[in-house]
């Protein structure tokens, strides 16, 4: 396992450091519309453009997102090509964006079930971007969280066997720098658009003490206003972790 060096906090002190998004209801917001369910991805991958380049401005260092699940290779075929070609397209598109506005890009989830050319795509995104400082965009793709820790139970599992680690070393502080995430700061707060109220196998460790906002919104109509609002909200909230405030 190769450990990257952990990043520098940058920032105010206030608000989330991490915000994480299930960005939900691109399908719906095309239907209501009378078109395809693809319409509606394109319009959410606009979205995003817009709320990455609004994380300065509200202090936030850390956005990840929820593009695709590892459950969604069980919609129809036609939407899976489409979502998987618009993926290629979007990577194109918007690295050299992403590159000017300093913005360091990551991917998570299990790579290999998805083809050659979208995984040389991230690997090289995630390369030209590596020297970014501004804000830490991290994408999920073919990303579920019963997975990840999965294939962290083997990696850990495997060193064991090998003797690089004892079965007394395996706690909390451990398991974690086998995830996907272990160069990253658990998210402070989680947003799901689209009026549905769970969290569908996303980020099922690093978010034990999240702060989560359901929101009616469809993803496509998600402003940054609306973004704003949310991050203001957070700043009201008393994290306490389990303990008690005196």
């Amino acid at each position: 396992m190769t450990i990257l060096p952990e990043i520098k906090p940058q920032g105010p002190d206030t608000g989330p450091r991490h915000v994480a998004i299930i960005m939900d209801g691109n399908g719906r917001w095309a239907q209501a519309r009378g078109r395809p369910r693809l319409y509606g991805h394109h319009a959410g991958a606009r979205r995003v453009r817009e709320i990455v380049s609004s994380c300065p401005e509200f202090g936030v260092e850390y956005l990840t997102i929820f593009a695709f699940s590892t459950e969604n290779w069980k919609r129809t075929q036609t939407e899976v090509a489409g979502l998987m070609n618009l993926f290629r397209r979007y990577i194109m598109k918007e690295m050299q964006e992403l590159l000017r506005n300093n913005v360091r890009v990551r991917f998570i989830g299990d790579r290999f079930r998805l083809d050659d050319k979208l995984r040389g795509l991230m690997d090289q995104a995630e390369d030209v971007t590596r020297e970014c400082t501004g804000t830490n965009l991290t994408v999920a793709l073919n990303y579920g969280g019963r997975d990840e820790v999965t294939r962290a139970a083997k990696r850990l599992a495997r060193d064991v066997a090998e003797g690089h680690l004892g079965p007394e070393d395996v706690n909390e502080e451990t398991l974690p720098k086998y995830l996907d995430t272990y160069v990253l700061p658990d998210p402070d707060l989680v947003i799901r658009t689209s009026g549905e109220a769970r969290i569908s196998n996303f980020l099922l460790w690093q978010s034990a003490y999240a702060e989560y906002e359901f929101i009616d919104t469809l993803w496509p109509d998600f402003t940054k206003d609306i973004f704003g609002d949310l991050l203001k909200g957070f700043d009201a909230r008393d994290r306490r972790f389990g303990a008690v405030t005196a």
